[in-house]
């Protein structure tokens, strides 16, 4: 594929399960100590994200886990297990609160966080804990991990030299793809922006290995290997102002994402939304963050800190999505 294979395979891929493997109703709400809402709100994307909540509910990390101190993979496990398995409405997500500033040392208890960015700390920190006993691993076999395998995919970035057509091609590893949606009213429209080739010129020129000066040239994404689970963040937030773009961007319940592969021609790869995470208000530095999330009975809720209510798939699609969670 032009990505090296790896020299060790962390987790076996048969082992992860996209399906539920216990189907339930929805579990407890959290409650919310002080703008915790976006903490509360990512953390019930996460417990309801089917593969990643069979391994944790199965107690398979701890079992094994031979983590001195802090060990992130550990609170999650007995963070999803709580939520799912309480008896009561809300609970508070004291496990997670205790290692918040271990989760990202840039958070400051009692101020409102950006929730994709306590998203990718929290799946980082997942990550870390899953490397923690193998030393000096290549890249390829750092994605072998059960978190990599789950959120992980590919980019691959292939620029084209106008001049000798030469193609050259680098892969980076992803566990969200970030689009732009000052154009877009759909997510489809923005993907379609995401694949389509920027022009390198001018300034911006290419320096061509096989020309050995710099030529005009094209380069263009693609995903080259499909994740299971696909975090995508609609860019709402200017981070220069702290404005938001608030307007409509249309998302599907199914997703097709085979146009926007290195591979385009071939079966459809389909996946399925199961959260979508909201911000509700004018800029990043306020407003409040809830979710909608599919839980294992099939059947949506909206979860806002301590609230848990049963909602209509419609109600799920028609939201200011901030971040969206599909399954393959």
């Amino acid at each position: 594929e032009g990505i090296a294979p790896p020299k060790r395979i962390l987790f076996p891929p048969e082992k992860i399960c996209m399906v539920w493997q216990q189907k339930q109703h929805a579990g407890a709400g959290l409650f919310n100590v002080g703008n915790t809402c976006f903490l509360n709100s990512v953390l019930q994307c996460l417990t309801y994200t089917p593969p990643l909540a069979n391994y944790l509910l199965s107690r398979e990390h701890s079992r094994a886990c031979h983590h001195q101190g802090f060990c992130m993979m550990c609170i999650m496990e007995s963070h999803v297990n709580k939520v799912l398995h309480s008896p009561v409405s809300a609970i508070l997500p004291l496990a997670v609160l205790k290692v918040f500033r271990r989760i990202g040392e840039h958070f400051q208890p009692g101020r409102e966080e950006d929730a994709h960015d306590f998203l990718c700390c929290t799946v980082n920190a997942m990550q870390r804990a899953c490397l923690s006993a193998s030393n000096d691993l290549d890249l390829s076999s750092q994605s072998t991990t059960i978190v990599y395998q789950i959120f992980g995919g590919f980019l691959r970035s292939r620029v084209t030299c106008f001049s000798c057509e030469a193609i050259s091609d680098s892969y980076e590893a992803f566990l969200d793809v970030p689009l732009d949606i000052k154009a877009a009213s759909s997510l489809t429209a923005a993907l379609e922006e995401f694949v389509t080739p920027e022009h390198l010129d001018g300034d911006n020129c290419f320096k061509c290995d096989k020309c050995k000066k710099n030529v005009a040239a094209s380069k263009r994404f693609t995903v080259h290997r499909a994740p299971k689970i696909l975090t995508v963040c609609l860019k709402r937030f200017d981070c220069f102002n702290g404005g938001k773009i608030s307007k409509v961007v249309e998302y599907p319940e199914f997703l097709d994402l085979r146009p926007y592969m290195s591979q385009a021609d071939g079966e459809p790869l389909q996946y399925s939304l199961y959260a979508v995470l909201v911000h509700s208000g004018v800029s990043c530095q306020g407003g409040h963050y809830f979710c909608y999330t599919k839980a294992s009975n099939g059947l949506w809720y909206e979860m806002d800190d301590e609230s848990v209510e049963l909602r209509c798939i419609d109600t799920a699609l028609r939201q200011q999505a901030y971040l969206l969670f599909y399954a393959r």
